[in-house]
Protein backbone atom coordinates (compact mmCIF):
# COMPACT_ATOMS: atom_id res chain seq x y z
CA UNK A 1 0.00 0.00 0.00
CA UNK A 2 1.10 3.54 -0.73
CA UNK A 3 2.36 5.61 2.22
CA UNK A 4 1.19 9.04 1.03
CA UNK A 5 -2.28 8.97 2.60
CA UNK A 6 -0.84 7.81 5.92
CA UNK A 7 1.64 10.68 5.94
CA UNK A 8 -0.99 13.26 4.96
CA UNK A 9 -3.42 12.02 7.60
CA UNK A 10 -0.73 12.01 10.28
CA UNK A 11 0.38 15.55 9.40
CA UNK A 12 -3.20 16.82 9.61
CA UNK A 13 -3.96 15.15 12.94
CA UNK A 14 -0.75 16.38 14.59
CA UNK A 15 -1.43 19.92 13.34
CA UNK A 16 -4.89 19.82 14.93
CA UNK A 17 -3.49 18.43 18.20
CA UNK A 18 -0.92 21.23 18.41
CA UNK A 19 -3.68 23.79 17.81
CA UNK A 20 -5.81 22.29 20.59
CA UNK A 21 -2.77 22.25 22.87
CA UNK A 22 -2.27 26.01 22.68
CA UNK A 23 -5.98 26.64 23.12
CA UNK A 24 -5.79 24.86 26.47
CA UNK A 25 -3.47 27.56 27.85
CA UNK A 26 -5.29 29.73 30.36
CA UNK A 27 -4.94 33.50 30.25
CA UNK A 28 -3.47 35.25 33.33
CA UNK A 29 -5.91 36.26 36.06
CA UNK A 30 -4.91 39.89 35.78
CA UNK A 31 -2.91 42.34 33.72
CA UNK A 32 0.37 42.07 35.61
CA UNK A 33 3.61 40.15 35.21
CA UNK A 34 2.90 38.63 38.62
CA UNK A 35 -0.29 37.13 37.21
CA UNK A 36 1.67 35.82 34.23
CA UNK A 37 4.27 34.31 36.58
CA UNK A 38 1.51 32.36 38.30
CA UNK A 39 1.14 30.38 35.05
CA UNK A 40 4.81 29.39 34.88
CA UNK A 41 4.02 25.73 35.52
CA UNK A 42 1.39 25.72 32.79
CA UNK A 43 3.84 27.19 30.27
CA UNK A 44 6.54 24.70 31.28
CA UNK A 45 4.22 21.72 30.76
CA UNK A 46 3.02 23.27 27.50
CA UNK A 47 6.62 23.49 26.32
CA UNK A 48 7.26 19.84 27.19
CA UNK A 49 4.11 18.71 25.36
CA UNK A 50 4.73 20.94 22.34
CA UNK A 51 8.32 19.72 22.12
CA UNK A 52 7.08 16.13 22.33
CA UNK A 53 4.60 16.62 19.49
CA UNK A 54 7.15 18.47 17.37
CA UNK A 55 9.73 15.73 17.89
CA UNK A 56 7.21 13.00 17.05
CA UNK A 57 6.24 14.79 13.84
CA UNK A 58 9.86 15.47 12.89
CA UNK A 59 10.97 11.89 13.46
CA UNK A 60 7.83 10.46 11.82
CA UNK A 61 8.46 12.57 8.74
CA UNK A 62 12.12 11.60 8.71
CA UNK A 63 11.41 7.90 9.21
CA UNK A 64 8.82 7.72 6.44
CA UNK A 65 11.25 9.20 3.93
CA UNK A 66 12.81 5.72 3.94
CA UNK A 67 9.48 3.85 3.83
CA UNK A 68 8.44 2.51 0.45
CA UNK A 69 5.27 0.59 1.40
CA UNK A 70 2.92 0.11 4.35
CA UNK A 71 0.65 -2.70 5.53
CA UNK A 72 -2.60 -2.90 7.46
CA UNK A 73 -0.61 -3.55 10.64
CA UNK A 74 1.42 -0.40 10.07
CA UNK A 75 -1.72 1.64 9.44
CA UNK A 76 -3.28 0.50 12.72
CA UNK A 77 -0.10 1.09 14.72
CA UNK A 78 0.12 4.59 13.25
CA UNK A 79 -3.52 5.20 14.26
CA UNK A 80 -2.70 3.94 17.75
CA UNK A 81 0.22 6.36 17.92
CA UNK A 82 -2.08 9.21 16.91
CA UNK A 83 -4.57 8.11 19.59
CA UNK A 84 -1.85 8.40 22.21
CA UNK A 85 -0.62 11.82 21.19
CA UNK A 86 -4.18 13.12 20.70
CA UNK A 87 -4.57 12.83 24.50
CA UNK A 88 -1.67 15.21 25.18
CA UNK A 89 -3.88 18.34 25.34
CA UNK A 90 -6.00 16.65 28.03
CA UNK A 91 -3.11 15.44 30.18
CA UNK A 92 -1.21 18.70 29.64
CA UNK A 93 -4.15 20.73 30.91
CA UNK A 94 -4.54 18.47 33.94
CA UNK A 95 -0.91 18.29 35.03
CA UNK A 96 -0.30 22.01 34.39
CA UNK A 97 -3.05 22.79 36.88
CA UNK A 98 -1.99 20.12 39.40
CA UNK A 99 1.76 19.75 38.88
CA UNK A 100 2.31 18.12 42.26
CA UNK A 101 -0.64 15.75 41.88
CA UNK A 102 0.46 12.14 41.81
CA UNK A 103 -2.50 11.08 39.64
CA UNK A 104 -2.02 13.86 37.06
CA UNK A 105 1.75 13.40 36.75
CA UNK A 106 1.58 9.60 36.59
CA UNK A 107 -1.14 9.76 33.93
CA UNK A 108 1.00 12.16 31.87
CA UNK A 109 4.01 9.88 32.17
CA UNK A 110 2.04 6.74 31.34
CA UNK A 111 0.72 8.43 28.20
CA UNK A 112 4.26 9.36 27.15
CA UNK A 113 5.46 5.83 27.90
CA UNK A 114 2.62 4.29 25.89
CA UNK A 115 3.36 6.54 22.92
CA UNK A 116 7.04 5.53 23.04
CA UNK A 117 6.15 1.83 23.14
CA UNK A 118 3.79 2.23 20.19
CA UNK A 119 6.52 4.10 18.27
CA UNK A 120 8.86 1.17 18.92
CA UNK A 121 6.23 -1.30 17.67
CA UNK A 122 5.60 0.86 14.61
CA UNK A 123 9.33 0.96 13.83
CA UNK A 124 9.58 -2.81 14.12
CA UNK A 125 6.54 -3.31 11.90
CA UNK A 126 8.15 -1.09 9.28
CA UNK A 127 11.36 -3.09 9.48
CA UNK A 128 9.39 -6.29 8.99
CA UNK A 129 7.87 -4.83 5.83
CA UNK A 130 11.22 -3.89 4.32
CA UNK A 131 14.15 -6.04 3.28
CA UNK A 132 17.44 -6.06 5.15
CA UNK A 133 19.03 -4.21 2.23
CA UNK A 134 16.44 -1.42 2.29
CA UNK A 135 17.21 2.15 3.27
CA UNK A 136 15.09 1.75 6.38
CA UNK A 137 16.83 -1.38 7.65
CA UNK A 138 20.32 -0.08 6.87
CA UNK A 139 19.60 3.20 8.62
CA UNK A 140 17.84 2.02 11.79
CA UNK A 141 20.05 -0.96 12.54
CA UNK A 142 21.28 -0.80 16.13
CA UNK A 143 19.24 2.22 17.20
CA UNK A 144 18.85 2.44 20.99
CA UNK A 145 16.77 5.61 21.21
CA UNK A 146 13.48 3.92 22.09
CA UNK A 147 15.11 1.79 24.79
CA UNK A 148 16.67 4.90 26.32
CA UNK A 149 13.40 6.86 26.30
CA UNK A 150 11.36 4.01 27.75
CA UNK A 151 13.87 3.39 30.55
CA UNK A 152 14.09 7.10 31.46
CA UNK A 153 10.31 7.55 31.55
CA UNK A 154 9.90 4.37 33.60
CA UNK A 155 12.47 5.65 36.08
CA UNK A 156 10.63 8.97 36.24
CA UNK A 157 7.35 7.17 36.93
CA UNK A 158 8.89 5.20 39.79
CA UNK A 159 10.40 8.32 41.41
CA UNK A 160 7.27 10.29 40.55
CA UNK A 161 5.17 8.02 42.73
CA UNK A 162 6.85 9.80 45.65
CA UNK A 163 7.69 13.16 44.00
CA UNK A 164 5.34 13.81 41.01
CA UNK A 165 7.45 16.47 39.19
CA UNK A 166 10.06 13.75 38.56
CA UNK A 167 7.71 12.29 35.95
CA UNK A 168 7.76 15.50 33.91
CA UNK A 169 11.53 15.80 34.25
CA UNK A 170 11.91 12.22 33.07
CA UNK A 171 9.66 12.87 30.08
CA UNK A 172 11.69 15.94 29.15
CA UNK A 173 15.01 14.09 29.43
CA UNK A 174 13.65 11.22 27.33
CA UNK A 175 13.23 13.62 24.39
CA UNK A 176 16.91 14.53 24.14
CA UNK A 177 18.10 11.75 21.79
CA UNK A 178 15.19 12.45 19.45
CA UNK A 179 15.83 16.17 18.96
CA UNK A 180 18.00 15.41 15.95
CA UNK A 181 16.54 12.57 13.84
CA UNK A 182 18.86 9.75 12.89
CA UNK A 183 21.06 11.17 10.13
CA UNK A 184 21.79 7.73 8.73
CA UNK A 185 18.52 7.80 6.76
CA UNK A 186 19.44 11.07 5.06
CA UNK A 187 23.04 9.99 4.49
CA UNK A 188 22.04 6.60 3.10
CA UNK A 189 19.43 8.08 0.77
CA UNK A 190 21.91 10.63 -0.53
CA UNK A 191 24.50 7.92 -1.13
CA UNK A 192 22.00 5.52 -2.71
CA UNK A 193 19.30 7.60 -4.44
CA UNK A 194 18.29 4.73 -6.72
CA UNK A 195 17.32 2.53 -3.76
CA UNK A 196 14.63 5.00 -2.73
CA UNK A 197 12.55 3.70 -5.59
CA UNK A 198 13.63 0.06 -5.69
CA UNK A 199 13.31 -1.12 -2.06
Amino acid sequence: MNKSRLEAFTDGVIAIIITILVLELRRPEGGTFAALWELRHAFFIYFVSFATLAIYWNNHHHLFQAVTAVSGKILWLNILLLLCISLFPFTTSWVSTYLFSQAAAITYGLLMLTADVVWLLLSRALLEKHSQNSILSQSLQGSKKSAFSISIITTGLIIGWFWPPAVIIGCLVSLTPWIIPDKRIEQYMQANPEKNQKD
